[in-house]
């Protein structure tokens, strides 16, 4: 995949870590416009689910208020008045709340998960830098809002023209008709577009959707030097590596020099190779390798059993098999059961033992 990126200098894709660590700061991509878009949609949906309750919801209140005001021989209670119409513009109103509320929280969470971070709010000196900030408003992304904003206005401005024009004549009808036909006249009127307007908002949002996740991965985007000074940063410098891994291979060697002293015989190869075997009759199915190594760790190996009196026998073919196909701790191949057995037969016999 060719790199987008405008800066001939950064050639390579985020790194997961990259990634990680914009998310962590708060850099991720969110199209506004998507969130406008499901709100318009979802509140016009409900409506018009709901038209006809909230249509006679609202004559009702309508006609229950101009009741009171219409009435000069009663006693005329403003805070009831006041407090019925609070509540039945509550009551009419809750869907459109509760969906616009549910719908914009789904949105988000749908684009960004659940992020707390409070990194936006921390001051930092390039939100005031008079060159930043004109960088800011010369910008591609600068310029595409614009673009958008523009369009937006075009559109929804020629669809609200064209589709209030085809409804005319309609509305010229409404002069010597009933409330209630007027009142669902216009209501078909406002929901159809609503509706329309929406999808328009939806394939707008599309477009700056694609737009937000491109300029976003773009301005992730890392030259070589900043890929391998991470690498170095979640891996440590190689020098220190190098380092550790022969601290832990020293380690290593030493338990495993530890556990000479507990084999029952060294088999050898005669001088490079030098494995030691231990077999326990209460715990083991098989003879177990307890130390092994070549050159120098050999030589220690033999040195550490002639210090505790082990016995060395000199078997090529036995300690090369060991050798390369058994590690520290593993029991011996099934095949080598008969020669190593013969082995320690030998060994317990010298020893004037007879475990076998």
């Amino acid at each position: 995949m060719a790199p987008f990126t405008a800066d001939s200098d950064k050639t390579e894709e985020p790194t997961p870590h990259r990634l990680r660590e914009a998310r962590r700061k708060g850099q991720v991509f969110k199209s506004t416009e998507l969130n406008a878009a499901a709100n318009v949609l979802g509140v016009m949906l409900v409506l018009v689910a709901i038209g006809s309750w909230w249509l006679k919801q609202f004559q009702k209140i309508f006609s229950t208020l101009c009741g009171q005001l219409a009435s000069p021989g009663d006693t005329f209670h403003s805070q009831a008045v006041l407090s019925f119409g609070a509540t039945g513009y509550l009551t009419i109103m809750a869907p459109v709340f509760i969906t616009a509320i549910v719908i914009a929280l789904a949105a988000n969470l749908t684009q960004v998960g659940f992020l707390f971070t409070l990194d936006h709010i921390t001051p930092q000196l390039s939100r005031i830098n008079p060159a930043q900030g004109l960088k800011r408003i010369f910008s591609r992304r600068s310029l595409f809002e614009m673009v958008k904003a523009i369009a937006k206005i075009l559109i929804v401005g020629m669809v609200t023209f064209v589709y209030l024009r085809n409804r005319l004549p309609e509305a010229l009808m409404l002069l010597n008709q009933e409330t209630s036909y007027s009142a669902r006249l216009l209501w078909g009127t406002i929901s159809g577009l609503g509706l329309r307007v929406g999808f328009l908002f939806a394939a707008l949002a599309v477009l700056d959707y694609l737009f937000q996740r491109r300029e976003h991965f773009k301005s992730l985007w890392m030259t070589r030097k900043e890929v391998k000074e991470e690498m170095k940063h979640l891996e440590g410098d190689p020098l220190v590596r190098s380092k550790i891994r022969e601290r832990q291979q020293l380690l290593a060697q030493q338990r495993m020099l530890h556990e000479v002293p507990t084999a029952d015989v060294i088999v050898t190869n005669p001088t490079a190779i030098a494995v030691a075997l231990r077999y326990l009759q209460e715990k083991d199915n098989a003879p177990r390798v307890v130390a092994k190594g070549k050159g120098r760790i050999a030589g220690r190996i033999r040195e550490i059993a002639d210090e505790h009196e082990i016995l060395l026998v000199e078997n090529p073919p036995v300690a090369q098999m060991l050798f390369e196909h058994t590690d520290i701790g593993d029991e011996i191949p099934v095949e080598l059961y008969q020669a190593v057995a013969e082995i320690l037969a030998m060994v317990y016999r010298l020893r004037g033992k007879n475990r076998l």
